[in-house]
């Protein structure tokens, strides 16, 4: 049970777990319109682009009550996570299990703490320190976009080869590494269906999914979440499905590791 909370942990704080390595390219500075078409109608790179940012994303608090399903080669686990959002300064999640809160943890654009109960351990240290020891560039944004249906990267700087997949818009980012970027969009309202990860020589993928969107302050966010991580150890699969959801209300963000646990150190 200790290492599935860590690991979960880490997936509702940065949608990866720790066990899946990924390392994520930087984005360039220009959007690219690949193929471009001398048909006015057709949906290229940068239309999608600029369709999908006229769904808005505001607001300054947003408390979500989530039953979450994790499974992997040997376990399946059923919790309740509670994740509070102040935005762009700090997201507090608590995981609990039978009512009771095993974990927690605090995330600022600055600093990453967490603490779990049952080996009374906790770590503190920032976006670097887990950057290099999950071997994937992580920041706050990333965290809170794919948390609330956003892209994890700036799309406005980036490079994408448009195409239309299973009458879904794709966008694959541009680039001669061996990871690979994709953001699927929804053809009507261009609401983000799904973002993928890919190093194909490790065999390494992860995979987010959203659907069942509502409105909130006329800011869509999804209800339910998949993430599917593989590897060649095996898959780990994990379900968030928001069972409450509440916008702009005053929130608290207690966070405190308790006497007497024990610091771990990442190197």
């Amino acid at each position: 049970m200790n290492r599935f909370l860590i690991r979960l942990l880490f997936v509702l704080m940065v949608c990866l777990s720790s066990s899946l390595t990924l390392v994520s390219c930087k984005a360039k500075a220009k959007v690219v319109n690949v193929n471009k078409s001398e048909d006015t109608n057709r949906m290229t790179a940068d239309r999608i682009i600029k369709n999908y940012y006229t769904n808005k994303s505001e607001f300054t608090t947003l408390y979500i009550k989530s039953n979450v399903k994790y499974s992997d080669e040997k376990q399946t686990q059923n919790l309740t996570a509670e994740i509070k959002i102040k935005k762009n300064e700090q997201i507090l999640v608590s995981i609990r299990f039978l009512g009771i809160t095993m974990a927690k943890a605090l995330i600022t654009p600055t600093s990453v703490s967490y603490y779990e109960k049952l080996n009374g351990t906790y770590f503190e240290g920032d976006f670097s320190t887990l950057s290099k020891w999950l071997g994937t560039d992580l920041d706050y944004s990333k965290v809170q976009n794919i948390l609330i249906g956003q892209a994890m990267d700036d799309l406005t700087k980036g490079n994408y080869q448009d195409s239309l997949v299973d009458q879904t818009y794709r966008l694959g980012n541009i680039s001669k590494n061996n990871t690979k970027k994709y953001f699927f969009f929804d053809k009507d309202k261009f609401l983000l269906n799904r973002q993928e990860i890919a190093q194909t020589t490790e065999n390494r993928k992860i995979e987010v999914s959203y659907s069942d969107y509502k409105t909130y302050n006329e800011s869509p966010i999804p209800s339910d979440i998949d993430i599917n991580a593989e590897q060649d150890k095996g898959k780990t699969e994990i379900n968030l499905g928001y069972s409450t959801i509440t916008i702009n209300e005053e929130l608290t963000f207690p966070y405190s590791v308790p006497n007497g646990y024990k610091r771990i150190l990442i190197k």
